[in-house]
């Protein structure tokens, strides 16, 4: 994956602060001066990140974004459901396909299972992924949290396996999710009722979001709210499993395992991303 795109999002990251702290009036030269970077700099950089200038992204990134996302794009899991696309549905211009884990596999906490790891570059900072001989079963994001502790958040899922370090292996899968092109296979290892909620959000596509209760609803549990959002939290798979497309009823963004500004992030390049 190219270097340049943790660079990239980190760059973002600042930004979003600035925006913040000036509100949505700024205009390119200002954001630039206080980044430190020229005008012309500044707008390559956006534009390479995400394919739209830094002026329409800044829309994007507005706190009240994600209320609009709410009010205008909010996909219907019922009816995404009955259209045939919970479990295969198209994500990030990516096909995925998914196997769960047993419940009984999953109770022995990973016991006897191999678990290959590596460390890459993507959209939205350094991404460790982990994979089993199924598929991809872990994904997080250091730019927060950092890489120690999303290391031990992953490893931590499954206690009892064994954990090899082999980014080559992984390479070809990581390649496909994060560049947007093949398929790449998915090993969901959670309780039952986790993987519902995880099959339910592969059902939204980018650009758009849902709510945690359209998600209860959806998998037959109306008033499980709080369980799905404890659910959504521990989705392991980010970004390729949505969970950042779920808010809150109100249009709030409720929290991301991986940060907030990670999810406001993400939000904001997908809707700029589907909009050009």
């Amino acid at each position: 994956m190219p270097s340049q795109q943790s660079y990239h999002f980190d760059v973002m990251r600042r930004a979003i602060a600035v925006i913040d702290a000036g509100g949505p009036a700024m205009t390119l030269e200002q954001i630039a001066a206080q980044m430190g970077m020229s005008a012309a700099h500044f707008q390559r950089i956006f534009s390479a990140w995400v394919g739209v200038s830094p002026k329409r992204y800044q829309q994007y990134l507005t706190l009240g974004h994600a209320k609009a996302l709410l009010d205008d794009r909010c996909t219907m899991l019922e009816v995404a459901n009955e259209a045939g696309l919970s479990g295969t549905g198209r994500l990030h211009d990516l096909f995925v396909r998914w196997e769960a884990m047993s419940p009984g596999d999953f109770a022995r906490k990973g016991d006897g299972l191999a678990v290959h790891w590596g460390w890459f570059d993507s959209p939205f900072g350094p991404a460790l992924v982990m994979g089993t001989a199924k598929g991809i079963c872990g994904i997080g994001f250091a730019a927060e949290p950092g890489d120690p502790a999303v290391m031990a958040d992953l490893t931590a899922r499954w206690p009892k396996a064994t954990f090899i370090e082999a980014p080559e292996r992984l390479r070809p899968w990581v390649e496909a999710a994060l560049g947007a092109r093949g398929q790449t296979p998915l090993h969901l290892i959670g309780a039952p009722f986790q993987i519902k909620v995880w099959e339910a959000l592969l059902a939204v596509p980018p650009g758009h979001v849902t709510t945690y209760s359209q998600i209860a609803g959806a998998i037959g549990h109306p008033k499980a709210v709080r369980a799905v959002g404890t659910a959504v939290g521990r989705n392991p798979i980010g970004l390729l499993i949505p969970c950042h497309r779920a808010l809150r009823k109100s249009g709030a963004l409720g929290g991301y395992h991986w940060g907030l500004p990670v999810k406001r992030a993400m939000l904001a390049y997908e809707s700029a991303r589907a909009d050009a």
